[in-house]
């Protein structure tokens, strides 16, 4: 019997997944929907190795997740750090969507996730801005989902305090 599972039906329950997953990560709606489609197409190129251990979406967020770190780690080489006494790096300009979510505290809530110390800023985008479960979150971080939700509650404890002490 094929355990192939059906494409254009995969992308139809799990593009919506895969794409919150990878906005939690970037920031950028015009950069997740590229590497959504980017997933699924390696999806397509490799779904004789998919053999049925994991959920279908947790397998395309195992792909997600290993091309968002790809793009992150080609843009580490294409844009590198000013030498010291060169130019200066200037912020972007804030988008529309950036304003608005100011003005919600959004904003400054993400500034906060992102300076938690791995793995809690990671654990957080995935529950809070990426709505996977816990048992999600373990398959896709190869952890146990036990761990995710020790892991999200103490960076949410890390998050009231203002993140600025260790625990291991």
């Amino acid at each position: 019997m094929d355990t192939t599972p059906d494409l254009h039906e995969a992308y139809t329950r799990h593009a919506r997944t895969v794409y919150r997953f990878l906005l939690s990560q970037c920031g950028s709606a015009d950069l997740a929907e590229e590497l959504t489609q980017e997933t699924f197409y390696r999806a397509v190129r490799s779904i004789g190795r998919y053999n049925g251990d994991c959920k279908l979406s947790v397998w395309l967020c195992q792909i997600a997740k290993h091309l968002w770190y790809q793009h992150l780690r080609r843009q580490k080489r294409e844009n590198p750090l000013p030498e010291d006494g060169g130019e200066e790096l200037v912020p972007p300009a804030p988008s529309a969507e950036a304003e608005v979510l100011a003005q919600t505290g959004r904003v400054d809530l993400l500034r906060r996730v992102h300076g938690l110390p791995e793995p809690y800023r990671e654990v957080v985008y995935l529950r809070s801005f990426g709505g996977l479960s816990f048992r999600e979150i373990g398959d896709v971080l190869d952890k146990t989902e036990t761990w995710a939700r020790v892991t999200f509650y103490r960076g949410k404890e890390r998050l009231k305090i203002g993140g600025d002490h260790d625990e291991k």
